[in-house]
């Protein structure tokens, strides 16, 4: 299993620039780090993941559907086709920088309701968008891993078992599931019950996020059950620390940050890596 953690609490864009930040993450003792592809050229990747071999900091990639005009699920074919074409632009990217995982809610834009849960129509449109671009993902080496967002942000997924049977329909190796404990704490019963009846096979992806958005290992989230859980059914990948704060005010607006979580995002880091690390030896 390895460490990460997801950079867009520091930024929407990583760049080599940014060198300084990255050694900060592997003092703290990253195994890896998670790059937001937001924007940018593949050349800039290319770029970044020269600076993350010199570091020796492995890494994934999350992204998520901001715009209407990218929908998986919408009606109109010129929005589902934007979909294919970001997520062909994501998987080019994340390629040229080596990255092993993209994750995010890829099958709806953030936001975007109905009023209605998914309908049997948006589920196929959102699965063929998905398998229009899983071949080529398999080919890059890069797993797609679907997470499902609690019921404020996204209507499609919004559960484990609702992941789990969207990733059945899609029906590819290269397609699996993040489990995210911030969403998982809102809409899961328990857990720990969630991983052990649904997650065998399908979890290929975990983000380690406190309830609150804080610095995990500060907040009420049994991990020891979920880590337990995780370990019950095979899963060995990344475990990548999730948190968010104020300095940037767009994406503070989006994750409904208001005030501050910690001291210094830097201690997200310098606290949530080692505490990571050593909840995690039990199980090893």
């Amino acid at each position: 299993m390895k460490i990460g953690i997801n950079l867009l609490l520091f930024a929407t864009r990583i760049t080599k620039e940014d060198i300084r930040l990255l050694q900060v993450m592997k003092d703290a003792g990253a195994d890896g780090i998670e790059i937001p592809i937001m924007e940018g050229t593949v050349a800039d990747y290319v770029d970044l993941g020269r600076v993350l071999d010199d570091l020796g900091l492995a890494r994934t990639s999350s992204m998520a559907f901001v715009t209407p005009e990218q929908n998986p699920v919408s009606e109109s074919s010129l929005q589902r086709q934007g979909a294919v074409d970001h997520l062909n632009w994501l998987l080019d990217c994340a390629h040229a920088m080596g990255s092993t995982v993209i994750c995010g809610p890829m099958f709806q834009t953030i936001g975007q309701f109905s009023g209605n849960g998914p309908t049997e129509a948006e589920l196929a449109r959102a699965a063929e968008v998905l398998l229009a671009v899983a071949d080529k993902a398999q080919a890059c080496g890069i797993t797609l891993a679907l997470e499902p967002l609690n019921r404020f942000e996204c209507y499609l997924l919004n559960t484990l078992q609702d992941a789990a049977v969207f990733t059945r329909r899609v029906n590819h190796p290269a397609v699996g599931v993040l489990f995210d404990t911030f969403h998982a704490n809102i809409e899961e019963k328990n857990m720990a019950k969630a991983i052990l009846g649904q997650g065998r096979g399908v979890i290929r992806h975990v983000h380690c996020s406190a309830n609150d958005r804080g610095i995990p290992g500060e907040d009420h989230i049994p991990w020891q059950e979920v880590f337990a859980a995780l370990h019950d059914i095979g899963y060995e990948d990344w475990y990548v620390l999730e948190a968010f704060g104020r300095s940037l005010p767009g994406l503070a607006a989006a994750t409904k940050i208001w005030r501050d979580l910690f001291a210094d995002p830097l201690d997200v880091a310098r606290k949530g890596i080692p505490w990571l690390r050593t909840s995690l030896r039990p199980q090893l």
